[in-house]
């Protein structure tokens, strides 16, 4: 007789031999004790995990000729379960549905149904790869599925049960079968070898259960496939040669390099894996699984049921899962879970995963921007000059290229984002509020003992109370701004020198193009009570509001701000009385030229200020409407 494969040989042939579906065999015998067994059956899932084995030994229990009735397991001696067993009885016939998929198939399937069985009980059709039947011909089998002779059976097998029409699947009972446990696959290929003969170690059976990815068909074709390779012994050598796998502390080596961002020591790894001929495609997919094995063993621990993993290997994840964090993990895995998808379409593998695994690298530097959102509120103080006149550093810098060794722990990744001095973090402003009073005041000058500048981009405006607001890359954490004057900006000497004729002077020139609210607001009553600007006006609410608009109060605003050096609310009311005018040269200065009343524009001098800028043309659209 000539060889048969394994997967043949060990074929379950009664439903206490299938391993890794009891859901399926206890409600079925269940069904087969009660007399209740119905006229179709759908079972789907993985492939090689008994879809098609069940529905056989299904056939020889309800045809088993050991009993007057259905037997809940089948005796496999009769000659119903023997010819089914062969695949030779003419009352079980199966049917290829990939091939026989067309409505003409299924007219002849559906005609000969009407005949009663030969000599057995049922007669069952047995369709493998269901899915495969198009709509026309699932449309053809409706009527006689739904009401089908007594002596009919049909069973589908599918590994996409959602191609197959929802009016069949209404008509049928579904089982839908589970991928083959770790353990389950390792049991079944030690009593394989034990029958075989062959001494195999578990290191390699492990790697054989871990191929078969949850199939015991697929895990005993390769054993067959190592067995014809291997002279006397089964090693895991061996069969990783035989699989194409790279060796599991090339996997851990790599993890290592990526922990210290060591990008040279990267690129030599993957070098030596092409070299040894390990497929970059192959390489990036048992990647993908061990930084998915690393993630679930950080976060739910190595002993955790959801490894199906052997023991050495449950240490190798262990020990890398203790190098990062949870969210560097997850992150690893996004950027090997697009790199493995790119491969399969690019043409250069190699570099593509090259650039993968130096993605990785560079994500050891990358802040989260939870951390960054978390320090916001934690105050830092400001950089103070020394003796020598040099500022320190308000911010430690990102964490070395390579500054990490294998042996470190997650307390090291812990400790690149947390490298900022506590001294560093009191007193700080908002960046927002920051920002607008870096836009809104007017840069002064840098002397004695402080300092405009810290840390390279960086911006600083001095306030009264002697802190420093830090922009730019420099800028390490941030708090809420005070709404206390001293803790804000002053634009132009102190404090003091800001009251409501300055500021009307301020206002009145960043509004110069409106000539209606200028002649409004110059016989006004100004008075400044805090943040509050007020002018009173001897008009009527209405004339305001059409005269003192969003744009116009914006514009007013700013200007206000820009030189007391904090927020200023202008309001403009109603009630005044008119007022000698404080600025009686106002009148010239308007009707002057266009190029001196840009230059005495407060806005323009603070421009020139704050980057030496110098007017070189003025257009006065005025004058040419």
């Amino acid at each position: 007789m000539s060889y048969q494969v394994l997967a043949r040989k060990y074929r379950p042939q009664k439903f206490s031999e299938v391993i890794g579906q009891e859901h399926v065999t206890r409600t079925l015998q269940n069904a087969i004790a009660q007399e209740r067994i119905a006229h179709g059956y759908i079972f789907s899932g993985h492939r090689g995990i008994g879809k098609t084995t069940v529905a056989r030994i299904l056939a020889m229990a309800v045809n088993c000729r050991a009993a007057e009735k259905p037997s809940v397991e089948p005796c496999g001696v009769c000659d119903s379960c023997t010819e089914i067993r062969a695949g030779n009885s003419v009352d079980v016939i199966e049917i290829d549905a990939a091939t026989n998929r067309g409505i003409d198939e299924i007219r002849e399937l559906r005609e000969a149904a009407r005949y009663r069985p030969a000599r057995d009980r049922f007669k069952i059709y047995i369709l493998d790869e269901a899915h495969q039947i198009t709509d026309a011909a699932f449309n053809a089998l409706l009527k006689t599925l739904e009401e089908p002779p007594s002596h009919i059976i049909f069973m589908m097998a599918t590994t996409q049960p959602e191609d197959i029409p929802q009016t069949i699947r209404s008509r049928c009972q579904h089982f839908s079968y589970r991928a083959m446990k770790f353990d389950d696959i390792m049991g079944q290929l030690r009593e394989i070898v034990a029958k075989e003969n062959i001494p195999a170690d578990d290191d390699a059976l492990a790697l054989l259960a871990e191929a078969g990815d949850g199939s015991m068909r697929d895990a005993l074709s390769i054993l067959d496939q190592a067995i014809a390779s291997t002279a006397d012994h089964l090693t895991a050598d061996s069969v990783r040669s035989l699989i194409g796998s790279a060796p599991a502390a090339a996997l851990e080596t790599v993890m290592h390099a990526v922990a210290e961002s060591a990008s040279e020591k990267i690129l030599a790894l993957v070098d030596e894996l092409i070299g040894e001929g390990h497929s970059p495609t192959h390489f990036a997919r048992q990647l993908v699984r061990f930084l998915r094995n690393a993630t679930v063993a950080k976060i739910a621990g190595m002993d955790s049921a959801l490894l199906q993993i052997s023991s050495d290997e449950r240490a190798r994840v262990g020990r890398i899962a203790e190098l990062f964090t949870e969210e560097d993990l997850t992150r690893h895995l996004q950027i090997m879970l697009r790199t493995h998808g790119e491969l399969g379409y690019r043409q250069e593998q190699r570099f593509h995963l090259e650039l993968g695994l130096l993605k990785m690298a560079h994500a050891q530097r990358l802040l989260p921007i939870e951390q960054l959102l978390s320090e916001a509120a934690m105050p830092i103080s400001a950089p103070v000059r020394t003796s020598s006149g040099q500022a320190p550093r308000p911010v430690a810098a990102s964490p070395a290229f390579g500054s990490r060794s294998p042996s470190s722990s997650s307390s090291s990744s812990e400790a690149r984002r947390t490298e900022t001095p506590a001294s560093e973090r009191s007193n700080s402003v908002s960046p927002f509020a920051a920002d607008s009073a870096r836009k809104g005041a007017p840069k002064t000058e840098a002397s004695g003992g402080t300092s405009a500048y810290a840390g390279e981009g960086a911006r600083a405006t001095h306030t009264s109370g002697g802190n420093v607001v830090i922009m730019g890359s420099a800028a390490p954490a941030v708090e809420e701004l005070s709404p206390t004057p001293d803790r804000l900006p002053v634009a132009r000497g102190t404090t003091a020198e800001v009251n409501a004729d300055s500021l009307r002077d301020a206002v009145l020139g960043a509004l110069s193009d409106r000539q209606m609210l200028i002649s409004l607001l110059e016989s006004a009553e100004w008075s400044l009570a805090g943040n509050a600007l007020t002018a009173k006006v001897a008009s009527s609410s209405t004339m305001i509001e059409m005269s003192f608009t969003a744009e116009a109060r914006r514009i007013a605003s700013a200007a206000a701000s820009g030189l007391a050096g904090r927020p200023i609310k202008l309001q403009v009311e109603s009630g005044g009385t008119a007022q000698a005018s404080a600025a009686p040269s106002r009148a010239s200065t308007l009707s002057g030229s266009a190029r001196s009343r840009a230059a005495a524009d407060p806005i323009v001098q603070r421009m020139k200020e704050k980057f030496g800028a110098e007017i070189r043309t003025v257009i006065d659209y005025r004058e040419k409407g």
